[in-house]
């Protein structure tokens, strides 16, 4: 087979599921008719060492060069028997093929256990809020945890399973160290990932190599890919877009560069890669590339055509995942945090809902570039046409939408058509956590099937939420996270420490916030970030309207994002990693709430002058909702029975209307006047006919004159209440 195109994400990523940059590009090339093959390298690399032959290999390369082992290591070489008899059932397993070996894996001491399982005396007390198999699958992921430090001690220094010489991607202003690091002899973990690029190679036969670069830890395996293919086939053209560059490489400079690559793309892909296809079809000029750096006359040249036009969003096509072992991902729970668990157990279809972000002001974010800067939305019909296509393709239901943040009109758009549609389907994505998400909405969302939502709180504090323009206030978080919670949605919290002027009690402050939040219940999930400084952010762009300083003044000739900086404060915001993530992690699982602050702390911390009730206070202060003409009502259950009733009083003969409601899970009897229930049941049958949502005007005009009635009235009732809370929401 003979392609124009191989695509390869190099190791390492994820292991539960592909890395969508090279499934989205094959899903638009398929639309212009060029043959191209993709692989996750990193998946190949992996299934190759966690193997009774990859093991077994790896033991006796230590036994062969008499490597030196430490105490931990030492333990696991002297159990080798036991690894290499217990990992293919346990990569079976962990892939969904062997769910059976929970038993043994839990019950009978089945896996050998190295100081990873230390971490158990720590855990225990969480395996109770988790499923049996949850705690198997993090059992066995601790052993593989255990082989991946005899790796890194014993043949390879770098590794890891989701970011592979990680430090020489990071940060990295010279090329130098990464190129010293490629002059050095192939590593352990090298021999395997040529061995398998080779093979990828021979069955594709390819005109040209794609490598989709998102992370510094993807970076060195990439260039020793690209080296490789210099050298046994000189006459493949290679090029790298992605992340990394899209973020890093924006002022490359460096020719040593091009010695492994031919071409290195920025932003969206689509019609840079296809320009290159036609450079490499000898279609077109050098300078009809399309954000692209090269080589010429051995000076580093960046071209941009811009008569060559991007494509739209809604142009792009559904992304493929053709070629790809989709039964071979490994679904681990590496630590005990629910949202971590969706990152990293079970397979997701990727897709976007909108390119860009819809709000793009937070100065923390690198909102000058395109990929967050061009708010590009596509219609709910085309979305969930895609995840049609999607589920036929691959057999699965499972979705992460990965927006920077989903808007939430289009996802109520999309939430109705799923419904209209009547699809099963699981799904996740980032947000704002912003007003609009209403309870009805939230409940909505859950109906067509939101299992979560992640969304930046940042520093919850209002005084610098402001000052990063993030759009909302701790009190409108904490109504919003209620609401998800309330409806069933799982709710995880972006959470940042170090923002510029931030001072120490504030994040004393901010962590009470988060305190409060865990333990009325509204917040399941978090994760502390310390801020850094890039080169594209409002802060990086301009350091002293911000009061910190700059030591990043050079541009350097590879990678430029991340940018040295220190607060004119001198606050050293380090100090406050471990307190903070300590505390967040027993807030997780429901305890420490009446640990004193400052007790998690090793290092003096001021004490909150937050109010131990502020959180609930702010939940239980009632907001009277009001309805906008235009909104849309909906109708999540079946059609009610009605049974009239005659009911005298003084004389005078009254007809009631006894409404029996069933809904999935409750059962619900209300009492309306006649006309009401009769008018009621007519409009739940329109509302389930209809092909077009009604709107909350068409319904108070229905009602008024179907019972010439105050609707007002009628809608705000007790009665109508009890049912909007089971099934009729106003979105």
């Amino acid at each position: 087979m003979k392609t124009d195109l191989l695509l390869i994400t190099p190791p390492f990523t994820q292991l539960n599921t592909p890395y969508p940059g090279t499934v989205y590009l094959k899903g638009f090339l398929n639309q212009l008719d060029y043959t191209t093959f993709q692989s996750d390298l990193g998946l190949d690399v992996i299934l190759q060492l966690f193997s009774k032959k990859g093991l077994t290999d790896l033991f006796n390369y230590i036994e062969e060069f008499q490597v030196e082992l430490g105490e931990n290591s030492t333990r696991i070489y002297s159990l080798k028997d036991d690894y290499i008899h217990t990992i293919d059932p346990v990569i079976r397993f962990l892939q969904g093929k062997n769910s059976t070996l929970a038993d043994a894996i839990v019950q009978d001491g089945y896996l050998p256990e190295a100081s990873r399982f230390s971490e158990l005396d720590d855990l225990e007390w969480a395996f109770g809020t988790m499923a049996f198999q949850d705690k198997a699958k993090h059992l066995a992921t601790l052993y593989l945890e255990d082989l991946s430090d005899l790796i890194i001690e014993a043949v390879d220094e770098n590794f890891g399973f989701s970011r592979y010489a990680e430090r020489l991607g990071r940060s990295a202003n010279s090329f130098d160290e990464l190129y010293q690091e490629l002059q050095k002899e192939l590593t352990y973990i090298d021999h395997i990932t040529i061995a398998e690029l080779e093979k990828l190679i021979q069955n594709s036969q390819p005109k040209m190599i794609g490598f989709s670069v998102p992370f510094p830890g993807n970076l060195y395996s990439a260039f020793r890919c690209a080296q490789y293919i210099k050298k046994h086939y000189p006459t493949i053209k290679i090029s790298m877009g992605g992340g990394f560059p899209n973020t890093e490489l924006r002022s490359l400079s460096d020719t040593r560069v091009f010695e492994f690559f031919d071409f290195i793309t920025l932003d969206d892909g689509e019609a840079p890669v296809e320009q290159l296809l036609k450079f490499n079809n000898q279609q077109i000029e050098v300078t009809d590339l399309k954000r692209t750096f090269t080589l010429i006359d051995n000076k580093v040249e960046y071209i941009n055509n811009p008569l060559v036009k991007d494509y739209k969003f809604s142009e792009v096509g559904t992304p493929d995942y053709t070629d790809l072992n989709l039964d071979q991902y490994i679904y681990v729970i590496e630590v005990v945090n629910p949202m971590h668990r969706l990152w990293s157990d079970g397979r997701w279809n990727k897709l976007t809902m909108a390119h860009g972000c819809y709000w793009g002001k937070c100065t923390f974010c690198d909102i000058s570039l395109d990929y967050i800067k061009v708010y590009e939305p596509i219609a709910a019909k085309q979305i969930v046409d895609r995840m049609e296509e999607l589920i036929a393709t691959t057999n699965n239901t499972g979705f992460h939408f990965v927006d920077e943040a989903a808007p939430p009109a289009l996802m109520r758009e999309v939430a109705l058509e799923i419904l209209r549609r009547k699809l099963t389907v699981s799904w996740w994505t980032n947000i704002r956590f912003e007003k609009s998400f209403t309870m009805d909405l939230c409940r909505l969302l859950k109906a067509s099937g939101c299992i979560a939502v992640s969304g930046g709180l940042e520093v919850a504090s209002d005084r610098l939420l402001k000052l990063i323009d993030k759009g909302v206030t701790v009190e409108q978080v904490a109504v919003v996270n209620r609401n998800f919670t309330e409806a069933g949605i799982m709710v995880h919290a972006y959470l940042m420490y170090g923002f510029p002027t931030q001072t120490k009690q504030e994040t004393i402050d901010s962590l009470e916030m988060v305190r409060q939040m865990f333990e009325v219940g509204v917040l399941q999930s978090g994760f502390w970030h310390q801020f850094a400084m890039t080169a594209h952010s409002p802060v990086g762009l301009n350091p002293e309207e911000y009061n910190v300083i700059n030591h990043s003044t050079e541009i350097g000739t590879f990678a430029n994002n991340d940018m040295v900086h220190e607060e004119k404060t001198g606050l050293d915001h380090n100090q406050f990693s471990f307190g903070l993530k300590k505390s967040l992690f027993n807030y997780m699982h429901g305890v420490g709430f009446e640990i004193p602050l400052q007790e998690w702390f090793d290092v003096k911390v001021p004490r909150t002058t937050i109010q131990p009730n502020y959180i609930e206070s702010v939940l239980i202060s009632e907001v009277f909702i009001t309805h906008k003409p235009t909104q849309k009502v909906v109708w999540l259950g079946g059609i009610p029975t009605m049974e009239v009733r005659k009911k005298s009083k003084k004389g005078r003969t009254f007809e009631n209307a006894i409404l029996t409601f069933h809904t999935k899970n409750n059962y619900l009897e209300i009492v309306l006047e006649k006309e009401e229930g009769e008018w009621l049941i007519d409009f739940i049958k329109e509302l389930k006919s209809s092909d077009k949502p009604i709107s909350y005007q068409k319904m108070k005009q229905s009602f008024e004159e179907s019972t010439q009635s105050d609707f007002e009235v009628f809608i705000y009732s007790k009665a109508m209440n009890q049912i909007k809370e089971e099934a009729l929401l106003i979105v």
